[in-house]
């Protein structure tokens, strides 16, 4: 049976290690301890029958009590399983971390360690560029490198649709018009008569 712990909020780990160690000493019959990532206040106990478990969560601070209804393995099953994303982090992608000591700090990928799960950084806005090595977990992508290029690209074709603007018109502005040409004319033929 699977039993379902209250405890207080960001406690939980510590929680864990208490019932852990009295279950340890006391040799009780509990199977199983867990605290699934994302939940926050609660603990997963899994023993015999109850009064094993508020045997295992007796007395202990931080412990606020178990929930009366008992769960199954198959409705906890998604919280405990994890789910298993792609990283899409690629050199040169410009990313933000968001965990201390550089917390909001802008940075370029220079290296991606997918096995170790570490990205090697190159912080923006440093003097001197060193490289930091910080989990994946620490960081957020503002910008992939595809989008950067295709960004330059934008820019790049922009700027050149705009040149090209401005040397028509200048080239426009320059050339004379037959109004010009004959005005010239007729001033010249006047002055030799």
């Amino acid at each position: 049976m699977i039993f379902v712990i209250k405890v207080t909020t960001n406690k939980e780990d510590r929680a864990l290690e208490m019932i852990s160690d009295k279950v340890r000493k006391k040799s009780v019959q509990v199977y199983s301890l867990t605290r699934p990532h994302g939940l926050r206040g609660y603990i997963f106990l899994e023993a015999v029958d109850r009064e094993t478990a508020e045997e295992a969560a007796f007395n202990l601070p931080y412990i606020k009590g178990i929930i009366g209804k008992t769960l199954t393995y198959d409705e906890i099953k998604n919280m405990l399983t994890p789910n298993i994303e792609e990283i899409k982090i690629g050199k040169g992608d410009i990313v933000e971390i968001i965990g201390e000591p550089f917390k909001k700090e802008k940075a370029k990928v220079t290296r991606v360690d997918k096995s170790k799960g570490e990205v090697i950084v190159s912080l923006l806005n440093a003097v001197v560029p060193i490289p930091v090595t910080v989990k994946i977990d620490n960081i957020r992508v503002i910008r992939h490198e595809n989008e950067l290029s295709e960004d330059k690209d934008k820019d790049k074709k922009e700027i050149n649709e705009k040149n090209e603007y401005a040397r028509e018109q200048q080239s426009l502005s320059m050339v004379p018009t037959e109004e010009t040409y004959s005005e010239d004319y007729n001033e010249g033929l006047g002055e030799q008569i």
